[in-house]
């Protein structure tokens, strides 16, 4: 099914008699495995209202996010928050779209410094499980109606309602970028490097160390004449054995980052482990001593760390999870066989009371429970 309007989006869902399986560009092939008949939201596409200078853009929800990222190139703006393209590391085609990107609340690199894409959405349209079309949010920042519902919306991977327009604040594209750029720090020294250029007064925009290169990366963006400034003072600050690439080379080292491609070609499952920056290094050196094999990526500073594991067994969840709660996090199966995300739950388990909150908010927002049933389990 594919509907043109929002109101036939309401109609299929008011008159669905069984569970629906939401698509937008179909690149985002994470969650348990769904049953049902798919609902792609492609037809719904289309900048609805754009104001460069009001920085505020309005889109249809199946929009293609490159056809969103030309828009906003063309008045020398982007979408602030990073969002991957997923397609690479989880073999899929197709193309995303902005509403999926707002659906998995999907953040890059510069979520460091910036904020994530719930942090910059501003009003969503959706068509909950009973086919209400419900609106939350406006188009300017200042409109806080609806606001947390906004915030629900994004992250909620489509189990809540089936997003049909979201509007977006949007930010001026820098006129350069530099990453400063260090090899053979180990994963603690790297991240110790990350957490020195995040607590410097240099407005760092990327902070990552991959491990299974042991590459040190700090991103700068901003005028020409600052960042050379801050640049050069941060390489003082940070000591010897820092290179400096520039624009889009500098660019392509964040794609890859942002993109996971040291992951992408290789097997195996690929967990995303949120913890506090200082403890990334100090997760991973105990995953190794329960003697689970990994490669780690740390990105936000060491706080988000990405694990390769083997896909096999659980894919290595039982210590993971174990190794997080010691520290305070959650961790997301984010690639693995459909036979391995259906036995593990691919989502952060919750505690009882915001499972219990959970439940409460699909029942509100899907009494039949047929938006994505399950995935999230």
């Amino acid at each position: 099914m594919r509907p043109e309007t929002e109101d036939d989006l309401a109609r299929l869902v008011a008159g669905a008699d069984g569970p629906l399986r939401i698509r937008g560009g179909g690149t985002r092939d994470i969650g348990r495995p769904v049953p049902g008949e798919v609902l792609e939201t492609g037809g719904l596409s289309g900048v609805t209202l754009y104001e460069p200078g009001a920085l505020t853009l309005v889109v249809g929800a199946g929009t293609p996010l490159a056809e969103v990222e030309a828009v906003l190139a063309a008045e020398g703006q982007r979408l602030p928050f990073e969002p991957i393209d997923h397609r690479a590391l989880l073999g899929t085609g197709g193309a995303p779209t902005i509403g999926g990107v707002v659906a998995a609340n999907v953040s890059g690199p510069r979520r460091i410094s910036v904020g994530a894409a719930r942090d910059f959405c501003l009003g969503v349209r959706f068509v909950d499980g009973t086919g209400t079309v419900v609106k939350a949010g406006g188009r300017v920042m200042k409109n806080v109606t609806g606001y947390d519902l906004v915030r629900l919306m994004a992250g909620s991977w489509g189990t809540l309602g089936v997003l049909t327009e979201v509007s977006l604040k949007v930010l001026a594209r820098p006129v350069t970028e530099a990453t400063l750029v260090r090899r053979g720090l180990s994963a603690a020294e790297g991240v110790g490097a990350l957490s020195t250029a995040l607590t410097s007064p240099y407005d760092v925009t990327g902070a990552a160390h991959l491990g299974p290169g042991q590459e040190t990366r700090v991103r700068i963006e901003g005028l020409s004449g600052s960042v050379d400034y801050r640049t050069g003072r941060l390489a003082d600050l940070l000591g010897g054995g820092w290179e400096v690439v520039r624009d889009a080379e500098s660019a392509a080292l964040w794609e890859e980052v942002r993109d996971l491609r040291p992951f992408a070609a290789r097997a195996g499952a690929v967990w995303r482990v949120s913890v506090r920056p200082s403890k990334g290094p100090g997760l991973t050196a105990a995953l190794e001593a329960a003697g689970l094999s990994h490669e780690a990526i740390y990105d936000w500073g060491g706080g988000l760390v990405w694990l390769l594991t083997e896909d096999t067994g659980d894919a290595g969840a039982a210590t993971i999870r174990a190794e997080v709660a010691r520290r305070g996090g959650h961790a997301t199966l984010v690639r693995a066989s459909e036979e391995t995300r259906a036995a593990v739950p691919v989502f952060q388990p919750q505690a009882e009371g915001v499972a219990a909150l959970s439940r409460a908010l699909r029942q509100r927002f899907d009494p039949r429970g047929i938006l994505n049933p399950g995935l999230m389990s």
